[in-house]
């Protein structure tokens, strides 16, 4: 059990993201896809965010709902928590 409900607002480390992201080999396009077929997989809804939001996260360490990080562990198949960061980035 997390200790963030989904609405709890959480700070995402970009640079993770965006290396895991790499190391698949994807383009954000190919997350996105790998994050729809993941949610419908979950919950039967293909549920997933927009360019924007991931190169938000990715290139300033956007604050996210831990919903929309959820998402984004359900596409490259990681616990949420693996991809939050402790505190607020500087």
């Amino acid at each position: 059990m997390s200790a963030y409900d989904d609405d709890s607002i959480v700070f995402p480390d970009g640079n993770l993201v965006r290396d895991l992201r790499h190391r698949r080999g994807w383009s954000r396009r190919d997350l996105l896809e790998a994050v729809a077929r993941a949610s419908e997989r979950a919950t039967g809804c293909r549920e997933t965010l927009t360019l924007n939001v991931l190169g938000g996260i990715e290139e300033m360490d956007e604050p996210v709902s831990y919903a929309t990080l959820r998402l984004i562990a359900g596409g490259l198949d990681c616990e949420p928590v693996e991809l939050a960061r402790e505190t607020e980035p500087d």
